[in-house]
């Protein structure tokens, strides 16, 4: 709903925005019909390099838009489950929300979408893949910087950890998202993909003892969403391939 853009209301926004000078004479201009223009500009622009500036730091990347999604081709999949999702409800008490199944079925789109919903509305996001999160944080050899990056990693109000599963990891790695999802646990959200049941995680992660805690951190009140099928990306490749053929042959004819 649109806020009332009424004298008061304008001194308000023109505060907010640091207007000062215009705020301290506000008496002799608060008739003036480009007062309200002014300020709508400026919140215009703050908010388009917010937003430009948020983008950025999520390093989502390239991805197809969920109305592109192809919901016949997974033998199963929630779709209720997953367009709720999308809604960010489960970011309103801090809910996780896992996205499991095998290679290509659409698990990281998913998770790309989720986190375009919640810059569009405001939040801080980051993704990454588990490889890239954990490889940058073993790498750090400063304790008061590893500290730091685990602040600032713990503080995003959506943290989406793509292709836990895909590598091995040491105990180092375990301890170290460990310590994140334990730092975020019913602080803030957080989605994650993985190609691996829970039970598995323990070759994922070999000999390492904060597992099962991790795990049970993980999933508490979390929405898990299961996604059975065979790799969408295959089968784009073949009716590529498909396709080639086809006009090779044409051009034959």
């Amino acid at each position: 709903m649109a806020i009332p853009k009424t004298p008061s209301n304008l001194r308000e926004r023109a505060a907010a925005l640091h207007f000062n000078g215009l705020v301290a004479h506000w008496s002799e201009v608060a008739e003036a019909e480009w007062v309200a223009q002014v300020v709508e500009w400026e919140e215009a622009e703050r908010a388009k390099r917010s937003m430009a500036r948020r983008l950025s730091t999520a390093t989502i990347g390239r991805f197809k838009l969920i109305a592109d999604f192809d919901w016949q081709w997974p033998k199963e999949i929630d779709r209720t489950a997953v367009e709720a999702l999308l809604a960010l409800d489960f970011m309103e008490d801090a809910s996780n929300v896992v996205l499991m199944g095998p290679n290509g079925v659409g698990k990281s789109m998913i998770a790309q979408n989720i986190a375009y919903q919640a810059l569009m509305r405001g939040h801080t996001v980051r993704f990454t893949s588990a490889g890239n999160l954990l490889g940058e944080l073993t790498a750090i050899d400063s304790a008061s910087r590893l500290q730091a990056k685990l602040r600032r990693y713990a503080n995003y109000d959506l943290l989406c950890i793509d292709e836990v599963g895909y590598l091995s990891y040491s105990n180092r790695h375990a301890d170290l998202l460990f310590e994140l999802t334990n730092r975020r646990y019913e602080k803030k959200s957080t989605v994650l993909t993985s190609n691996r049941a829970f039970r598995e995680w323990g070759e994922v992660f070999p000999n390492a003892a904060c597992v099962v805690s991790m795990v049970d951190r993980l999933i508490h009140r979390a929405e898990i969403v299961s996604i059975k099928g065979e790799s969408y990306r295959v089968r784009e490749a073949q009716l590529r391939n498909e396709q080639r053929a086809q006009k090779r042959k044409q051009k034959k004819t």
